[in-house]
């Protein structure tokens, strides 16, 4: 290869995701950042009101930007790498094998996001529920758990991430290759990406609600009313992710399994839009000022 094409290669696998990932992260994050909280509240095994209602909705939002934009960013380089890597290009395999590539770069990419986005999770939606800001939850969940801590509910979050990302993206992919080839064009519009993502979004957010709702359960555990629960208490919510879908709906039917399903729905159709479509919008016009 030149040296031009090695630099747009580089560029193109390491460089325009990093960037475009970063940016758009830190959008949706910071944007939809109220309907997180009130999901979150929602959620938690405290009750609505008792977790702060409407109140200080912007609780937690320290770690949100401090930890959405390299996430995304870290998402983003792995995602297009394992494309490219399970792409037509490399493995010269059939077209419709291309929505399991899809998946398994989207499953790729959520495990090494998570190695940031846990913590930063762990420490933002303890802050939403306990009325405390970031920097307060970090240094009482350092004090009390150590590092380890700031990784609970790191497995629950992988079993969330997991299912829904491979559901989003490759709905994603697909939808804008089918509405490409509708219009007969190569690529669809940034605009377009917008709407399969909000689109994408909606339905994984959706079918995936149970597993958030005892995700955050989890990561709630330990810290009722912002101070560390005994061991004699812990048993209420199970830290075993199964038994914790199971012990919600023993204790909550279907309702409880669901809580949060409007908001998440609502914020992540808002969000994958915003997410996706400005991802597609910053990656193509990085690609046009920069690609030789």
């Amino acid at each position: 290869m030149s040296q031009n094409e090695i630099s747009n290669h580089y560029f193109q696998r390491f460089i325009n995701p990093l960037l475009s990932g970063a940016c758009a992260g830190l959008a949706v994050d910071v944007t939809l950042f109220p309907i997180d909280t009130i999901k979150t509240r929602l959620q938690s095994a405290n009750g609505f009101w008792k977790s702060g209602g409407f109140s200080k909705i912007y609780s937690g939002i320290g770690s949100t930007v401090s930890g959405s934009a390299p996430g995304a960013a870290l998402f983003f380089i792995t995602y297009e790498s394992g494309k490219y890597l399970l792409g037509p290009e490399c493995l010269h395999l059939n077209s419709r094998y291309n929505s399991l590539s899809y998946m398994v770069s989207a499953s790729m990419g959520e495990i090494v996001a998570c190695l940031v986005r846990v913590p930063v999770e762990v420490v933002k939606q303890r802050a939403q529920a306990f009325h405390m800001n970031s920097v307060q939850v970090l240094r009482q969940t350092l004090r009390q758990s150590g590092w380890r801590g700031l990784y609970r509910g790191y497995s629950s979050t992988i079993m969330r991430e997991i299912p829904f990302s491979m559901i989003q993206f490759s709905l994603w992919e697909q939808t804008k290759q089918s509405w490409a080839r509708y219009q007969q064009i190569t690529t669809v519009h940034p605009y377009q990406a917008m709407i399969c993502g909000s689109f994408s979004g909606a339905i994984a957010a959706f079918l995936t609600t149970p597993l958030d709702v005892a995700k955050t359960q989890i990561m709630l555990q330990d810290f009722v009313d912002g101070h560390q629960i005994s061991n004699s208490n812990k048993s209420v919510i199970p830290i075993r992710y199964f038994n914790t879908i199971r012990s919600i709906f023993d204790r909550k039917g279907l309702n409880g399994l669901w809580a949060g399903a409007v908001p998440r729905v609502i914020w992540i159709s808002i969000g994958g839009a915003i997410f996706l479509g400005g991802y597609e919008w910053m990656h193509t016009s990085l690609e046009k000022c920069f690609i030789q």
